[in-house]
């Protein structure tokens, strides 16, 4: 063999040895061929995911599991059962099906938590361990997931470092894979979201206000005699269950509160939507229940009804005084009273000030309370 030939082999000997610096020893010739790169790391995972009874992800020991529910969808266990992100649960599972393996990295366990792909029952892992099993409590698809890779350079795939459970060899796997171990992180926060331009009218208590449509517009029917109201105040009653969220949901069972008011929102089409507001000092719940006046509507209320009864939801204050509101809460705010000519306050009072205010204490102008001009009013925000 040539000589050059001869160097050239060493050098790249050489190369071969010293690229074990990067995350680890090289691979084993048993481990090279256990899964060839570039292929799919669950090939056949997509036609089994319709066995998929329940969804693990452990994080530093603890477990965030989600489990199909009875009507088909999937919900947070912990929570009842409450909807989860349907978009967000088909990404995840999406991603895992398209997985593919890009580079083999460290089989050396040492070196794992340098990936984020150690053990995720670990007190300071930050691996998560995603597991998908079927009714039987038989594994569909295991694996621990990573550190993903940040990329600089634009229009390049996602990556992310992975591991199989029981196994040493982690990979750079190429793909979104978003997993989080925060159950609260996939509950649906979407209560509803009904028009304003859809809603008819609202009644709140015992018909203590009515609201109705009037030349097209949305204005406060009954008391018939009341003081004037700010437009847009109004405006937000019909938009009281537009885009509404919740910041926590509890079983009815389980939530706080006592009753503080109710209303009812009846759309053009006969949908009918109760609301019971509760205070749990000073949080705001709310409670729905829908119901339908027409066919037109009737399979509406009974899907809201499906995801709404039972449940008790903590609102943004706030959206109290557009579902439940008082007179005052609706109308125009008087502006602040000017002060007499004749007050004096003790910020702008001269030395002596003091002996000519109780000099004019039988005036009556003493401790009226009158402030300056320019002053806050206390009650301002």
């Amino acid at each position: 063999m040539r000589a050059r030939s001869v160097g050239t082999l060493v050098v790249l000997g050489v190369l071969a040895v010293l690229g074990g610096w990067y995350f680890g020893t090289p691979l084993t010739p048993g481990e090279q061929t256990t899964v060839a790169r570039g292929k799919l790391m669950f090939p056949n995972l997509a036609p089994k995911l319709g066995d998929v009874a329940r969804i693990e992800i452990t994080h530093q020991g603890q477990q965030t599991v989600i489990e199909k529910r009875p009507d088909g969808g999937w919900g947070v266990a912990s929570m009842h059962n409450y909807p989860v992100q349907e978009a967000k649960l088909r990404g995840m599972l999406t991603g895992l099906t398209e997985l593919r393996l890009a580079e083999p990295r460290t089989s050396d366990p040492a070196a794992f938590s340098r990936l984020g792909v150690d053990d995720p029952n670990g007190t300071s892992s930050s691996a998560d361990l995603l597991r998908l099993v079927d009714a039987s409590d038989k594994p569909v698809a295991a694996l621990i997931v990573g550190h993903r890779r940040v990329r600089s350079q634009a229009d390049v795939p996602e990556e992310v470092y992975v591991r199989r459970p029981g196994e040493n060899q982690s990979w750079l796997a190429e793909g979104s894979l978003p997993v989080d171990a925060d159950a609260s992180l996939w509950l649906d926060r979407n209560v509803m979201n009904i028009s304003h331009d859809r809603i008819a009218s609202v009644v709140v208590g015992d018909q203590a206000l009515t609201f109705a449509r009037q030349d097209g517009k949305f204005a406060l029917t009954l008391p018939a005699d009341h003081p004037k109201l700010e437009d847009y105040k109004v405006d937000d009653v019909a938009r009281g269950l537009e885009l509404l969220t919740f910041q926590e949901v509890k079983a009815d069972a389980d939530a706080p509160g006592s009753d503080a008011g109710h209303s009812v929102f009846t759309t053009d089409d006969g949908l009918a939507v109760k609301v019971t507001v509760l205070h749990a000092g000073r949080d705001v719940w709310a409670r729905f229940a829908a119901s339908s006046a027409s066919d037109k509507t009737k399979a509406e209320a009974d899907r809201m009804n499906g995801r709404l009864a039972g449940w008790s939801y903590e609102i943004g204050s706030w959206k109290e005084k557009s579902l439940v509101p008082s007179m005052a809460d609706l109308k125009v705010e008087e502006p602040a009273k000017p002060s007499s000519p004749g007050s004096v306050t003790p910020s702008s009072s001269a030395p002596g000030a003091s002996a000519v205010g109780a000099g004019n204490a039988g005036s009556g102008n003493a401790g009226s309370g009158t402030a300056s001009p320019g002053t806050p009013d206390a009650g301002g925000k």
